[in-house]
């Protein structure tokens, strides 16, 4: 029996001005000349994956997905539409929906085009087929477990569940990554495409990983932050490690503890000085 979603091995029996006539038992097929690949002569036993057109009719094509209704594989979003959902691209001349009910609660979160997902494919009771999200347990599955010496390398990915306490990721090495809510400035898309550090290996392979810079590189760039700041104002500025945590953050937007960190810092390079007057100013 034919079967819409997977691939199948059908005989050529026919050839046509459309196409070729598929046959599988008593079942036949149209396979559109468009969707041939190489040379074919009837009587040869080729691999299809079927799916239905925009009429409803159940159709071949010689492009094969990795996504089946049996497999599972990537799929670019081709397209959004808040009352559907995201429509996917894996490699067929229809996109696949992937229902609104499948993707996160707020729509800020929802993929955008170019994003990617990991999917499988579902039929309706009408025999539309839908992509749907990889769950927990298949990525798990499909994953592996990270070696200790990948603490503190890089890593990229891609967002394949969403949440306010963490965000979970699985990497280009297939590692299982969360992505806790203080490790991100702002919460990634589904299927966003992310890069940070692992900082944690697990018992059990997985990982922890963060989005945010080294607190050396956050305070290099806090130590910058306020060169600028002094060359604005001429040089000197009304602040030192005296100052309120309130006039600190209004101004440089980092907390008391980076701005001290990063006081020092520059003090150790000997390119400020703090002043007996409460001020902070280049060195001579």
């Amino acid at each position: 029996m034919i079967e819409v979603g997977f691939i199948e091995s059908l005989e050529t029996v026919k050839e046509n001005k459309q196409g070729y006539l598929l046959q599988k038992q008593n079942q036949f097929i149209e396979l559109p000349r468009q969707d041939v690949k190489g040379s074919i002569v009837v009587g040869d036993q080729i691999r299809v994956f079927v799916y239905t057109n925009k009429d409803g009719r159940m159709t071949a094509t010689m492009n094969l997905p990795e996504a089946t209704r049996k497999s599972y594989g990537w799929g670019t979003v081709a397209d959004v539409l808040p009352k559907l959902g995201a429509f996917l691209h894996i490699g067929l001349k229809k996109d696949m929906l992937v229902s609104k009910d499948d993707l996160p609660y707020f729509e800020e979160v929802w993929p955008i085009r170019g994003d990617k997902l990991f999917v499988t494919l579902t039929m309706d009771r009408s025999g539309r087929l839908f992509a749907k999200p990889a769950s927990e347990d298949v990525i798990l599955k499909q994953s592996e477990k990270a070696a200790a010496d990948k603490l503190d390398q890089p890593f990229e990915g891609y967002v394949y569940r969403t949440g306010k306490a963490g965000t979970f990721i699985w990497t280009t090495e297939y590692y299982r990554a969360f992505l806790h809510e203080s490790e991100r400035e702002k919460e990634p898309r589904l299927g966003e495409r992310v890069s940070g550090r692992i900082i944690k290996i697990k018992e059990d392979g997985t990982i922890n990983v963060s989005l945010m810079p080294r607190k050396l590189e956050s305070m290099d760039a806090d130590a910058e932050e306020i060169l600028i700041h002094l060359t604005r104002q001429g040089g000197e500025i009304p602040f030192s490690d005296k100052s309120s945590p309130e006039q600190i953050k209004n101004t440089f937007h980092i907390s008391k503890a980076a701005f001290k960190r990063a006081i020092g810092r520059l003090m150790k390079k000997d390119l400020i000085e703090q002043t007996s007057k409460g001020t902070i100013r280049f060195k001579n």
